[in-house]
Parts: C-alpha cells; sequence; structure tokens
C-alpha cells in the first residue's frame, strides 16, 4: 500500500541500489500518471541520476510523459554530452520543443554534441514559431527521388531498417529536386515491379500544407480532412517534414488550457509548482497588479455616490450581486466568443452581427434575471421602488455586460492582442462601473422623487 501511495519513494529505492534495469521495469509498470507526480517529487540530483542510470532510449521515452518545461530544466542541468544522447532519441518535433524551452546558451550547448544530420534538423525547427507547421513538424519521413526504383527504395530500407524502425512506414514522399511530386502508400511499392520508377506509380494529387500554416489553419485542416498527416513545404515547393495529426490535435488541446490558464490571469505560459516561486509571483502580479488598478477605477463610482449608498445601506447589498450576476453573464459571452475565434466560425470584423445576436439573448436573461432580483429586494424590504431599481440596474447591466463580453475578444483580436488574457480584466472593470453606476443613479433619482426608497 505505501507504494501505491509514494511511487517515488520506491524509485528512489532502486536507484540508491544502483539498479538500472530494475529501475526501467518499476517505471514501465507505472501509468503515465504516476511517472509524472514521481519525477515531480525528486529532488534535481534524483531527477539527473534517474536519467543517467537509463539507456537514452529509455531517458526519451520517459521525458516524452512529462511536461516539457519540466523536461526541459532536468536537461539543462545534465552534462551537454549526456543530454544531446538522449536528444538523439527524441521525435524532431520533441527536440525543437524542449530546446525552445531551454535558455540559449544551454541549447545551443546540447546542440553542439548532437549527431551532426539531428543538430542540422533541430536547428531548422527552432527558427519556426511553435504553433506552427514548421514548428509542429516532424523530419523523420522517408523521401526518395521520383527517377529512383522501387528496387532502389526496397534496397534502401532493408539496408538501413534500424534508422527507418522508428518511421512510420504508411508513406513514401516522392521528389524532385526536394520539390514535392506525389506520394505513395506502401502497399503501391510493394505491388509494383522492382523495375518501375516512382514517377510511373507515384499519386501526383496530395495535399500539402505551407511551413507558416498557423495552429488555426492546421486545425482546421484536420476538421475537413481525415489524414494520418501531411507533407510540409516551403515557399518553393521544397518538401520539408511532415506534421502529424496526433500532434495537431495535441497542439489544439493544449491552445485549450492557455487560453483557459490566461483567463484566469495566468500570464506567460503554462504554470508548474516545480517552477521558481519568483517566476511564478511575476507572472501572476503581472496580471493582479493591472486588476487591482481596473478595481480600483470600478469602486470610485460608489465613492462619488457615498451620499445616496449611506442613505439606502440596501444597496451595499444588492451591488455586490449585480456586479456578480452580470459578470457571469458577460463570462460566458466571452467564453462562446473565444471558442468560435478558435473554430474559426467568427472573424474580428464581424463585431455587429455578435452584438446583435448576444444582446438579443441578454435582453432575455436581463428581464428575467431582473425580476427574480426585484423580487428578492420586494419579499425583503417591502419596497417596489427598491425592487425596480435593483431590478432595472440588473437587467441593463447584463445587456451591457453579454454586449462587451461577446465582442471584446473580436476586437482584441483585430488589433492583435490576445483576447483570452484581456477580455477578462476589461468585462470586470466595465460591468462592475456600469453595475454600481445604474444601480446608484436610480437610487438618486428614486430620492430625489420619492424622499426615500
Amino acid at each position: 500500500m505505501e507504494d501505491v501511495k509514494r511511487p517515488w519513494e520506491k524509485l528512489v529505492e532502486l536507484m540508491e541500489a544502483d539498479q538500472p534495469e530494475q529501475v526501467k521495469d518499476y517505471l514501465q509498470s507505472m501509468n503515465t500518471e504516476d511517472i509524472v507526480l514521481s519525477i515531480s517529487r525528486l529532488e534535481k540530483k534524483e531527477q539527473l541520476l534517474l536519467l543517467t542510470l537509463l539507456s537514452p532510449e529509455d531517458a526519451a521515452e520517459l521525458l516524452d510523459d512529462i511536461p516539457e518545461y519540466h523536461a526541459a530544466d532536468i536537461l539543462e542541468e545534465m552534462e551537454s554530452s549526456k543530454a544531446a544522447a538522449i536528444f538523439n532519441e527524441l521525435d524532431s518535433d520533441d527536440q525543437a520543443d524542449l530546446l525552445l524551452e531551454m535558455n540559449e546558451e544551454g541549447a545551443e550547448a546540447i546542440i553542439a554534441q548532437m549527431e551532426p544530420e539531428e543538430a542540422e534538423s533541430v536547428r531548422r525547427l527552432i527558427q519556426y514559431e511553435a504553433d506552427t507547421a514548421g514548428g509542429l513538424m516532424i523530419t523523420e519521413f522517408l523521401s526518395f527521388d521520383k527517377e529512383q526504383t522501387v528496387g532502389d527504395v526496397v534496397h534502401e530500407l532493408r539496408n538501413n531498417a534500424e534508422k527507418y524502425e522508428d518511421y512510420n512506414l504508411q508513406y513514401i514522399y516522392v521528389t524532385e529536386n526536394g520539390r514535392l511530386e506525389g506520394v505513395l502508400q506502401m502497399r503501391d511499392l510493394l505491388m509494383a515491379s522492382l523495375q518501375a520508377k516512382l514517377d510511373v506509380i507515384v499519386h501526383p494529387d496530395v495535399i500539402s500544407i505551407k511551413d507558416s500554416a498557423t495552429i488555426q489553419e492546421l486545425i482546421n485542416f484536420v476538421n475537413d480532412y481525415d489524414f494520418y498527416g501531411a507533407p510540409v513545404l516551403d515557399d518553393n515547393g521544397v518538401l520539408l517534414g511532415v506534421v502529424l495529426r496526433r500532434d495537431i490535435l495535441e497542439a489544439k488541446s493544449e491552445l485549450a488550457n492557455m487560453e483557459l490558464l490566461e483567463t484566469q490571469g495566468i500570464v506567460g505560459g503554462e504554470e508548474l509548482r516545480t517552477m521558481p516561486v519568483l517566476l511564478r509571483s511575476k507572472r501572476r502580479l503581472s496580471w493582479l497588479s493591472v486588476n487591482i488598478l481596473l478595481n480600483v477605477l470600478a469602486a470610485s463610482v460608489i465613492a462619488f455616490h457615498q451620499d445616496t449608498l449611506s442613505s439606502i445601506i440596501a444597496l451595499a447589498v444588492f451591488l455586490p450581486i449585480i456586479s456578480d450576476m452580470s459578470g457571469c453573464s458577460g463570462n460566458q459571452a466571452v467564453a462562446v466568443s473565444l471558442r468560435e475565434l478558435s473554430l474559426g466560425v467568427i472573424r474580428p470584423f464581424e463585431v455587429m452581427r455578435v452584438w446583435w445576436q448576444e444582446a438579443s439573448v441578454g435582453l432575455i436573461n436581463g428581464v428575467v434575471l431582473g425580476i427574480l432580483i426585484g423580487g428578492v429586494a420586494f419579499l425583503w424590504k417591502g419596497s417596489i421602488i427598491l425592487s425596480f431599481i435593483v431590478g432595472g440596474a440588473l437587467m441593463l447591466n447584463t445587456l451591457v455586460a453579454v454586449s462587451i463580453g461577446g465582442t471584446i475578444p473580436l476586437i482584441l483580436r483585430k488589433f492583435g492582442a490576445d483576447p483570452a488574457l484581456a477580455s477578462g480584466p476589461i468585462l470586470t472593470t466595465i460591468t462592475d462601473m456600469f453595475g454600481f453606476f445604474l444601480t446608484l443613479t436610480f437610487a438618486s433619482l428614486a430620492l430625489s422623487h420619492f424622499g426615500t426608497v
């Protein structure tokens, strides 16, 4: 039972006994969640010892299971030659992702120790943004010139079976001076004569992707085509690599997670509690410090109407309710806009269409919510005027909130800002200000006309 609760303790025990085979077997018996948990609980020296005990191939397999930031952090502490040996066993896209997480000096030291072919490949990949086709593609693919024969291909594959054992052998890409000419399935090769040239049996109609394609374009691609992957070309039609369907879907999931974190104020990327405390604090404060200024701005509306608030103490109970309920309605609209932007079903220029659709929903929900909160106010204080004040304020503020929540992500995207990160603070400030303003203004008018509420 103790081993089940604390698998990292068993791992340390095996490492200290210098039993690499048993360490390997124990890791293979663990599920991914337990591996991630165990690595995060190990001291840095224990993490380094673990990677040293494993073969480079097994270490690469282990690193594939843990978050990229954590894997890069461990590799930065290793001797560059040992880290390079592990890097040589990783897929090219994983190599690039890890190197981009490392500092420039550490990354360059590892590249310098890698096999020349691997080093050249990864240098090309790290020039791309991580969320583009060039950043996601792998360079382990089968490519042959169209003038070669089927026999040439079969001979190459048989004589270099060890080199190609980790390649996906479903497709063979046919080129001319590096430019993509078409594709072959392995069955096409097996059914053809050994003397046949590839340009005779090649399928020339192949759907490809530009190396500059964005993650959204890639997501649209996998939604349209049920392919294993697609060849990635540069502007001249030269075959650079292959982007796999599974990597696009994984990137899509990571994008959704990042957007969720950013909506909650986690700035600068993924956060793990294994990261340095000061880095985590800096990332959070960069959002919180701005948000506190925005909240002070919203609170200034209350200060301006403090006489009204002191005259109608009951309003102090309803102000946070109106603010919170409107904020919830606005956040629903933000979530829908972010989702539709990620799916590509709306564009930034469609602000008015989105506003009209949100306003329709906001008007209905605002009336219903206004009646509910107004009813609560009447049951509590027995004042129909108070009911109209808080009910009317919530109704109008709900309409404002969904209008802002639905359109602000589109406006931010149009101007190149991150809609997931900035929409929340802007929405909160506006809904708070309008909620306070509407409630206290209505109350001031009621006092001036009726003398009491």
